[in-house]
């Protein structure tokens, strides 16, 4: 599957340089390579949609994507982030189901994808990149189920506080303790579950109470033990 807004990316891509691949044989890498193919893709563009059918996976070599699900008002719900080393699009692969998300690209981004038969013959012929596939999945559906309790149990000041959080463990903060992803108030409202004005008051909020600090769509978190109190998070 192409985007039509991607370029070739021709930098040859070490394969076991990335977690779930570091079994593979020599025989297997090199049975990828005859048949992978990398591209580089904008801010902005889809990689899949909704309901389209996938022939193949993409591991990202670089960059961030939000996968997300489209409500019946066109509203996107932020389901989760992509970045270097993940692989998506797998589950409907082996499925053999359309998609239920839709990847964008929020950060410019460096994909490699692999033909579904090519993922069908490692998952046929290697144990352990079999096992970790499927480690990946059961976590995957872990975080779907955690984020269902979390939309029909918690506040939304309580999300909010977990999504910052949950930034933070994904992208991590830089020495100024400054997540190191910048998302529009929207993308947050969308990963929180609600409308854009409640996560715009929600922040101001967050920043009069000295918990984060604001400077355009970065935000710099001051305060994450009290961060941890209000979204009711375990560590």
């Amino acid at each position: 599957m192409k985007n039509v807004q991607s370029v070739p990316y021709n930098e040859p891509v070490d394969l076991r340089a990335f977690e779930i691949f570091k079994g593979l044989s020599e025989e297997e890498v090199e049975m990828v390579n005859q048949s992978i193919s990398s591209t580089i893709h904008k801010r902005g563009s889809t990689i899949y949609h909704e309901g389209s059918r996938i022939n193949g996976t993409f591991l990202v070599i670089e960059g961030i994507l939000k996968i997300f699900k489209t409500g019946f008002d066109g509203k996107e719900q932020i389901i989760r982030f992509a970045k270097g080393g993940d692989l998506i699009g797998f589950r409907s692969v082996i499925s053999d189901e359309l998609a239920c998300s839709t990847t964008k690209v929020i950060q410019d981004t460096i994909l490699c994808y692999f033909p579904g038969e090519v993922l069908a013959s490692l998952l046929k012929s290697n144990a352990n990149f079999s096992m970790s596939l499927m480690k990946l999945t059961c976590k995957e559906l872990g975080e779907s189920n955690k984020f269902l309790t979390d939309i029909a149990q918690k506040t939304v000041r309580e999300r909010l506080a977990e999504v910052l959080l949950l930034l933070m463990d994904t992208f991590e903060l830089d020495q100024d303790h400054t997540l190191q992803i910048s998302l529009t108030r929207e993308e947050l409202a969308n990963m929180v579950g609600t409308a854009t004005e409640s996560v715009i008051r929600l922040l101001s909020e967050f920043k009069t109470d000295k918990l984060i600090e604001l400077n355009g769509r970065k935000i710099k978190l001051l305060n994450i033990p009290k961060l941890i109190k209000i979204g009711n998070v375990y560590v």
